[in-house]
């Protein structure tokens, strides 16, 4: 189940249910509460959590992390953001400028969010271990775009 919102006490602060970005060469030294800071440079964004706790999220992004989407107007981060090694413990969805809050995971739920995680970045860097292919498929897969959707209209006949 996801949400918006949820209920609000002195010992449950309000969570966010939105936020604005900002793209940074690097990381400032003090994160503003409700904002998203993107630093493409080093790969990595950076927010105060979501739940209202304070404490600082970092989201690196890469094939096996986070994945940022840029619409030219907001930003979506993929996958959930789980802060599972805070006490808090917020799992939410950021798209689109809006927090999406999702349900707590069990221990065994983390557990298992982080076993499939390591996986996935084992499999990915085995994956760019391999050698890249000489045969002429290998050369072919190589042409720039321009290249493959072109070369047969410019042969000479």
């Amino acid at each position: 189940m996801i949400t918006s919102q949820r209920d609000s006490s002195p010992r449950n602060p309000p969570k966010r249910s939105t936020y604005k970005h900002v793209f940074v060469d690097s990381m400032p030294d003090t994160l503003e509460e409700g904002v998203l800071y993107i630093s493409m440079r080093y790969a990595t964004s950076a927010h105060r959590c979501f739940c209202g706790c304070g404490r600082e999220v970092v989201t690196p992004l890469h094939p096996t992390k986070w994945q940022l989407i840029f619409d030219g107007v907001s930003v979506s981060l993929f996958p959930s953001v789980g802060s599972w090694s805070l006490p808090c413990q917020s799992h939410y969805w950021l798209k689109r400028g809006q927090v999406f809050w999702a349900e707590s995971f069990s221990r065994d739920e983390i557990d298992e969010v982080r076993s499939r995680d390591l996986a996935a970045q084992d499999q990915f860097w085995d994956e760019s271990k391999e050698p890249k292919s000489n045969n002429a498929r290998g050369a072919a897969a190589e042409k720039s775009l321009w290249e493959s959707l072109f070369s047969d209209r410019f042969k000479r006949r």
